[in-house]
Parts: C-alpha cells; sequence; structure tokens
C-alpha cells in the first residue's frame, strides 16, 4: 500500500524523462541528432494519443445528435489561406540577436520577465514594450542585448507540391496552419449530404504545420501538430447562451476525463482579433511554466463563411428549411493541439509515492479508458513451462474480451509491477504455482497496490468491475 499521497514537485524533466523511458514520446529524427519542435510516439505514446482521440471523438460525435464527422485533406487550394488571412496575418514577432543570430519570439520573451505581451499586438505597440524592457532581455543562446527590430514572422509553411519548373516556390502550396479551414469549406456539402439542421456542428482532428520560431516546452509548441476541431454553425447574434454552454461543457469534459479541477482555469482574450466577439482560453497548470492555453474557444461571428464566399464566389450562405430565411452562419469553435492535450493528461496523471520502505514509485494514474494497458499477464517465473502455458492461454482469453492486454514476463514480478506503474497500466494479472492446482490468479490493482485471488473462470467480470471502480 503507498504511504503517502503527497506529491513532490513535478517538473518538466521528469514527464520528458517517463516519455522517453517507457516509450510514449521519442525526440523527432533522433539518431540524426534530431530536429527541434519535432516528435514521434512511441508503443504507449500512440495508444494513449489514440485512447485521447476517440474519448474526444466520442463525446462529439457518438454522444450528441447535432454533430457530424469530417478528414478534410491536407492540401488546400492557395486561396483558401488568402481568404482566412493566414498569408498576411498569420505571424508571430521576431527579433533577432546581432550577435548570433538566434530568433526570439518577442511577446513570450517579455511575458518571460513578466510584462503583459500578446502576438495579436500591433508591431509598433511591441517594439515599444520591448524598447523599455530592453535592459532586462537578453539572447537565451549567448547572452548579448543586441536584437534586431520587431517584425512579424509568416507561420506558413510552403511547399511546391510536386511542381519541377522551377516557379514552385514562387506561386507556393501551403501545408494548413490550422485545421479548421476543410470544416469551413465542406459547410455546404455537410448541409446537402446530410440531415444537418442549424445550430449544428462540424468535429475533425486533423494535421497543422506552424514555422514556429522557437519550438519549446517539449509538446506544448512543435511544428507538425495535429488538432482536434469542433465549429458549431449557430444563427446570427443567437451566439451568447451556446458559446457558454460549448465553453463549460469544454472544460467539464478535462475533468470528467481525469484532469485534476485546481489545474484547470479560464481565461479571456483581451486583445480580438477584429472579426472575434469573444475569445477564452481553457488553461493548464503545465509542469515547470505553470498555466497557459491548452485548448482555446473562440465566437469567430461570420468571418470566415463570409471570407470564402467572397474569394470563391460560391454562396455559403443558409437557408432556413420552414421559413426560408437565408443567412451566413456565425461559427462558435473549440480547438485544441492533441500534443498539449497528451502533454497534459500525461503530466496531470504523473504521481510519486512513497511505498512500503521507504522506497518510491511513479505511477500514472490515468483513467482506464485511456491506458495505453489495461491489464497486464505475467507468468511468476518466465523459466517455468507449466506457468508460461497457463499465462499464455488466460491472456489469449483476456484479448478476445478486452482491448489493451499486454503480456510482459521481462524481469522479476516486483520490477514488472515498477514498469506497469510507470506506463499507466490500472491491472496486473499474475499466475503463480497454486494457479495450476486451484486455477486462481491473482489481480494487482494499481493505484492501491492491493490484491486478491480470483478464479479464472470469473476473471472477465471481475476484470470488468474493477475496472469501472477507477
Amino acid at each position: 500500500m503507498p504511504k503517502s499521497n503527497e506529491q513532490p514537485k513535478v517538473n518538466m524533466e521528469d514527464i520528458v524523462a517517463l516519455a522517453k523511458r517507457r516509450g510514449f514520446v521519442y525526440q523527432g529524427s533522433e539518431i540524426y541528432g534530431g530536429m527541434a519542435g519535432m516528435y514521434d510516439f512511441g508503443p504507449y505514446g500512440v495508444e494513449l494519443l489514440n485512447n485521447l482521440k476517440k474519448a474526444w471523438w466520442k463525446e462529439h460525435i457518438y454522444d450528441r445528435d447535432d454533430f457530424y464527422g469530417l478528414d478534410s485533406a491536407i492540401f488546400k487550394e492557395p486561396r483558401v489561406w488568402d481568404a482566412s488571412g493566414h498569408t498576411t496575418g498569420f505571424s508571430d514577432p521576431l527579433a533577432e540577436c546581432k550577435v548570433c543570430n538566434t530568433r526570439i519570439r518577442v511577446d513570450k520573451e517579455l511575458e518571460r520577465i513578466g510584462v503583459t505581451a500578446d502576438e495579436k499586438m500591433s508591431e509598433t505597440d511591441l517594439q515599444r514594450l520591448f524598447d523599455e524592457n530592453k535592459d532586462k532581455l537578453k539572447c537565451p543562446k549567448c547572452g548579448a542585448k543586441d536584437f534586431s527590430p520587431v517584425r512579424a514572422f509568416n507561420l506558413l509553411v510552403k511547399t511546391n507540391m510536386g511542381d519541377f519548373t522551377g516557379d514552385g516556390f514562387d506561386h507556393p502550396v501551403y501545408l494548413p496552419g490550422e485545421a479548421c479551414q476543410g470544416i469551413y469549406l465542406n459547410f455546404k456539402n455537410v448541409v446537402d449530404t446530410t440531415p444537418a439542421r442549424i445550430p449544428f456542428g462540424i468535429a475533425q482532428i486533423g494535421k497543422a504545420f506552424r514555422n514556429e520560431i522557437s519550438p519549446r516546452n517539449f509538446l506544448f509548441r512543435t511544428r507538425e501538430m495535429e488538432q482536434a476541431d469542433t465549429q458549431y454553425f449557430v444563427k446570427p447574434h443567437e451566439n451568447k447562451a451556446a458559446y457558454d454552454r460549448i465553453k463549460q461543457a469544454r472544460f467539464d469534459w478535462y475533468i470528467k476525463m481525469g484532469i485534476k479541477p485546481e489545474n484547470l482555469n479560464f481565461k479571456q482574450h483581451e486583445n480580438l482579433v477584429f472579426y472575434a466577439s469573444d475569445a477564452w482560453d481553457i488553461e493548464y497548470n503545465f509542469p515547470s511554466y505553470g498555466f497557459d492555453e491548452l485548448e482555446g474557444i473562440h465566437d469567430r461571428t461570420d468571418y470566415d463563411l463570409s471570407q470564402h464566399t467572397k474569394f470563391s464566389g460560391v454562396d455559403l450562405s443558409y437557408t432556413e428549411p420552414t421559413t426560408g430565411e437565408k443567412y451566413i452562419p456565425w461559427i462558435l469553435e473549440t480547438s485544441v493541439g492533441m500534443g498539449r492535450m497528451f502533454l497534459a493528461f500525461l503530466s496531470d496523471a504523473y504521481h510519486v509515492e512513497t511505498t512500503s520502505g521507504d522506497d518510491t514509485r511513479v505511477v500514472l494514474k490515468l483513467k482506464p479508458e485511456l491506458s495505453p494497458i489495461k491489464i497486464a499477464v505475467s507468468p511468476l517465473l518466465r523459466n517455468k513451462p507449466e506457468l508460461v502455458e497457463l499465462a499464455t492461454k488466460v491472456y489469449r482469453q483476456l484479448k478476445t474480451t478486452f482491448n489493451g492486454v499486454a503480456y510482459d514476463d521481462n524481469g522479476n514480478i516486483g520490477k514488472r509491477y515498477r514498469r506497469q506503474d510507470e506506463i499507466g497500466t490500472p491491472l496486473c494479472v499474475v499466475i503463480d504455482f497454486d494457479s495450476l492446482d486451484n486455477h486462481e490468479v491473482t489481480i494487482r490493482h494499481r493505484d492501491t497496490m492491493e490484491q486478491t485471488r480470483v478464479k479464472i473462470s470469473d476473471l472477465d467480470a471481475t476484470i470488468t468491475k474493477q475496472l469501472a471502480g477507477f
């Protein structure tokens, strides 16, 4: 039994070390020295990531009647990004060290010294703040205090998309700076091919790419990401009540899925983009650097559909089927990077506990539906054929009923328990010599470390009950 639930302070280095040690996340192209802002999800990481996607998809598509799913193409006609404003307005404020040429994000460096800044502020305002605080700022690489003027740095990633004529980058195609544009492009298709009637939503999990100035904080800010987006279409000026409901529902979902309430808060945007009516972030208290944006919730008015109507020449108005009223719907958006979501759940589940004899263990207290492995089956000894045979039989039996069943015979039983604790496995099933005679196995509970004996014939029912009790 754990002796203490008091948590030592967890920092980001602890999370990164666990992610690598237990096969959750690897540095991208690691054997070549790695690439900044690029990460690969390992065997257990991809399972946690997929489970988060499934839970998010279930929340919006399977548990509701007013949402439709979508998976739009990564490449889009270049005028899409002109219409969305990305080719002119999708930028971060940049300054460059004149000594070593290191680029910094001006708003983030100002925030680091306690000066309120926002990437939506004008270059003039950011330059003024930068000049007023130059004596407190230094290059993170060489320590110099000599910087270039602040300028906007566009984050869209260009590609020639197979154009070998030589002018491909003069007329570029862009990788998506955000995934949601595919939803706007297909609004009319969804209305025409489904029973969708306003108000309704479209949900998508899609790739996005950003030429980030300074990728940082592990999975928090990367150059390649997946975004889980919803766009909820409402009648003009009927946005306020729906927006408040969506905002609270997203906050409550994180708590339902296991995030501790004290690690979440709301933050309203002070500087709105010109078309937005309102914008809030759900923030998470990330290890080492505190509260920062986890998910954005935005009231976008009619901007997106109006812009695409203007640039494409296709009318994206909606016509009420009963009254014939025609209008451009307003859009309420939620958007979360799956990497940030992954990092928040991994961090929140990370616990260090003191056990018997003042020993400590690291345990990921994930909800079973999120855990990469639900059940780990082990023979007490790997070199005893009779134990291996029965353990294999139990393992195959459980795989027919449950997803996420693993066979583990690596190391002694104590090391297996510690490894499965760090992976977040709720239950371990152990076959010992008594099992050969009485057909009973031991179930060990991750959080309490308690062990119970169960008949193999009762194993499925007992595991179902115990998983439901986490």
